[in-house]
């Protein structure tokens, strides 16, 4: 345990944040889960309609320094690359 007033204060800080950033990360994956069985179930109107919120939870994951822009990238292709081949399959 710090002792020094300002040692406190940055515990304080950091467990505040360590919080935050939990249930933000949390919060994206039950996104992912979501989108993943949604794939699974092969339904494309819900995929598209919630498609964009998953994209909107990643981009605000890495401006808030919880996902790496490139991982975020990564996972924005993967999932979009599958909706669309989900959907051409459908569509044949």
């Amino acid at each position: 345990m710090p002792s020094k007033k300002s040692a406190i204060k940055e515990l304080k800080k950091s467990k505040k944040k360590q919080v935050h950033n939990t249930s933000l990360k949390k919060a994206y994956k039950v996104e992912e889960k979501k989108m993943n069985s949604l794939l699974a179930a092969k339904d494309i109107t819900k995929l598209n309609t919630d498609i964009s919120g998953f994209v909107s939870k990643i981009d605000k994951a890495v401006t808030q320094k919880l996902m790496h822009k490139n991982k975020a990238s990564r996972k924005k292709a993967q999932l979009l690359k599958k909706v669309h081949q989900l959907s051409s399959t459908k569509s044949s």
